[in-house]
């Protein structure tokens, strides 16, 4: 599958020996002084909001590290980390000591996380360093004490009953497939798609995408680059010439927006807050939320995950073909991957069999418990994610991508390579063999969903849920952890 290059930011710098503690190896942070500000750290980082990190920092960094960084050098590094990784589910505390916890983590991206807290000796013990570093997925399996399944058999017997375990226990609701070759091997679904209604989720449930929708529009963009109607390297106001941004339409390429390296922020800032969501429908709706906010960086100089980014590629879908982005994506991808039970409904259309958004993030409430995700969506998911889709069609679109009837194989390995090579590399054989896999997955609150196919094993794992993340990535990555095991 997929690896993790190991990346190490600091916020503070350790200046002392950190005393022994015992690898703790505990799902839950210690009720202490520390561990209950390692709680608070997690909730305002979770909160997505630079100012309430800002506000912890006040409270709970000491000094010296206060001054090391302006406010506003902390808050580009809050940004710039919870963008690479979205919130954080805590997995494992490792160590704890008196003056330091380590927990690992998973992320809402799909990456996992180890983080270091360290802290004054005495009351009210201020943060004196807090280390991140990146760790392989497969790191989160190891001292999983659960018997590893040595058959294909035993796999989905051993499957069933977590899934039963973690819907009993109130922390899956959603959908599962399971398949080897093309061939489904296991597909169930848990939990309520309407609580308050006590509707079941089904496995032909419609649950929200997220981000996912941005293979979608990638593969839009390079249907088009098929058809010589764009290259990666044209720029921006090439095709957009009434762009009203004139430095982000003179600077920034096609290339750029596909690998989130044009430096176009989000939609989700202060606007978006302030925006009566039934507005937010078109894609020019999505685009008046950033179009004059000026580039976070020189474009191809760093990486930086990017909605607007998406919103863009969808205009241009949108420019060159002369179809509204919503009806492109549905004749271009949907039906020809047979996805009859996808797309980008309105909140306020009636759908059959669409899952409710829950969550316990996106409005805090006395006792903790979830609520309905209604006033953090727009009115309409856009190019940059939000759409809606089942099992049976993810795991069709993933099937169709790999037989090369969405893209030709050229554009399908390009995709496939994360768009590395400026330019895609012609691909002689068809079938040429792929090594690694392909995963996608999107997050927000209420909303969590996850597709990834591992080339070597021919598995695919989908869990589609309607919970905050990381809830699908959580069972996603223990599902793989068993298959990476599995002998036949």
């Amino acid at each position: 599958m997929k690896t993790i290059s190991k990346n190490f930011f600091a916020i503070g710098l350790v200046v002392f020996a950190v005393a022994s503690g015992a690898l703790a190896q505990e799902n839950k942070l210690p009720d202490t002084p520390t561990g209950k500000i390692v709680a608070a750290y997690l909730s305002a980082f979770n909160s997505g909001e630079a100012n309430k990190m800002q506000a912890f920092q006040s409270e709970h960094f000491a000094q010296a590290v206060l001054q090391r960084r302006t406010n506003e050098e902390r808050r580009q590094m809050y940004e710039r980390i919870y963008g690479d990784l979205g919130a954080l589910e805590l997995y494992r505390v490792t160590e704890t000591a008196d003056r330091a916890i380590t927990i690992q983590t998973q992320s809402q991206k799909g990456e996992a996380a180890e983080f270091r807290f360290e802290f004054e000796p005495q009351p009210p013990y201020k943060i004196t360093g807090i280390r991140v570093e990146l760790m392989p997925a497969e790191a989160l399996a190891e001292n999983d004490n659960t018997k590893l399944p040595a058959t294909a058999a035993e796999l989905l017997v051993q499957a069933k009953a977590y899934l039963e375990e973690q819907a009993r226990a109130d922390e899956f609701s959603g959908a599962v497939l399971i398949a080897r070759n093309g061939n489904i091997l296991l597909q169930e679904a848990y939990g309520f798609a309407s609580r308050e209604h006590e509707a079941p989720n089904r496995i032909d449930t419609k649950f929200n995408l997220g981000s996912i929708n941005k293979a979608f529009t990638q593969i839009a963009i390079c249907q088009l680059m098929q058809q010589g109607q764009l290259a990666p390297s044209d720029l921006l106001g090439k095709h957009l010439p009434d762009y009203p941004n004139r430095e982000v339409a003179q600077k920034v390429t096609i290339h750029h927006l596909l690998t989130h390296r044009s430096g176009l922020g989000d939609f989700f800032n202060e606007k978006f807050e302030n925006t009566p969501k039934d507005r937010i429908r078109t894609l020019q709706d999505y685009l008046a939320l950033f179009v004059d906010e000026p580039l976070l960086f020189a474009p191809g100089t760093q990486q930086r995950y990017s909605n607007g980014g998406y919103i863009v590629l969808g205009l241009i879908i949108e420019k060159i073909s002369g179809q509204n982005y919503f009806d492109y994506v549905r004749e271009h991808v949907y039906q020809p991957a047979n996805m009859s039970n996808t797309g980008s409904y309105e909140l306020d259309a009636v759908v059959p069999n669409l899952a409710t958004g829950y969550s316990r993030n996106a409005r805090a409430t006395a006792n903790g418990e979830r609520t309905k995700n209604i006033y953090t969506k727009p009115a309409r998911g856009s190019s940059a994610g939000g759409g809606y889709s089942t099992l049976a069609d993810m795991h069709n679109f993933g099937l169709s991508l790999l037989d090369n009837k969405l893209l030709n194989s050229t554009y399908t390995a390009w995709l496939l390579n994360g768009f590395e090579s400026p330019q895609p590399v012609p691909q002689a054989n068809a079938n040429v063999r792929r090594e690694g896999g392909y995963g996608i997955a999107g997050g927000a609150p209420g909303i969590n969903a996850v597709m990834e196919i591992d080339f070597e094993t021919g598995y695919t794992i989908i869990v589609l849920a309607n919970d905050d993340p990381p809830t699908a990535q959580r069972v996603n990555r223990k599902l793989l952890s068993w298959i990476q095991k599995v002998k036949n």
